[in-house]
């Protein structure tokens, strides 16, 4: 009997295999990919707002501290926007006639509350206390980015679930004295006299050092704690 198949058929069958394995890794690889990036987490994208408001202006230029907008960071799960009347603590006095800033006059007119898009917005599933974060000794900076050298605000971080484990798993990399969490240009202690960090009369030299004093000093839960899906998904 003639033989049917040629004989680098089983050569063929071989490689189409092998082909549709490397393609079907590389499309699951791109997905993953695409599922990380600023396009899909909206990280380094500023929103469009109603008032383009500036951080690096106020907080940067005029140097105002965060809590002077954002009055509820240490008490609240949330940090909450400022109201008008906030924002007319200064602008009934200085930029009165701007046309940019009467979006704030019409709200403090009429009682109407600012529709701002927020940058930062988690979703529902996912249980989120600034309060905690900063009483433990957690910086602006370490979740929002260096908010003073932004014109416009934007993610820093893209806020997604490995990003939140990386610190949650290590947090002793990240804290800092209660004192510094909302300062921008705060520097961890790396080693050089420069940057010793001092609590009472104790100085640090490395970030090891003082994270693992403030851990204890903050009684930070255990690690296995922190990473509970309990935690976060309530």
């Amino acid at each position: 009997m003639a033989q049917i198949f040629h004989r680098s058929s089983n050569t063929l069958a071989r490689a189409s295999i092998l082909a549709v394995v490397l393609l079907l890794s590389s499309v699951g690889a791109a997905l993953l990919k695409l599922q990380r990036s600023p396009y899909v987490t909206g990280q380094y994208v500023a929103p469009e707002q109603p008032i383009p408001f500036s951080h690096q202006h106020h907080a940067a230029g005029l140097g105002l501290d965060c809590r002077y907008c954002h009055t509820s960071v240490e008490d609240s799960s949330f940090a909450g926007i400022p109201p008008t009347k906030t924002c007319m603590n200064c602008h009934a006095l200085i930029w009165t006639n701007a046309s940019m800033l009467e979006p704030v006059r019409f709200s403090f007119r009429s009682g109407q509350s600012i529709q701002w898009t927020r940058v930062h917005d988690l979703p529902d599933f996912v249980y989120f206390n600034h309060s905690i974060h900063v009483n433990k000794g957690i910086g602006c900076a370490s979740c929002h980015g260096r908010v003073d050298e932004m014109p416009l605000m934007y993610e820093e971080n893209s806020l997604q679930m490995e990003w939140c484990l990386n610190c949650h798993r290590q947090p002793e990399k990240f804290l800092r004295p209660k004192e510094q969490v909302v300062n921008m240009s705060y520097v961890p202690p790396d080693g050089t006299p420069e940057h010793v960090v001092k609590i009472g009369n104790e100085s640090f030299m490395t970030q090891a050092e003082l994270g693992n004093r403030l851990a204890k000093l903050y009684h930070l839960r255990t690690t296995q704690d922190i990473t509970s899906c309990s935690t976060c998904h309530r």
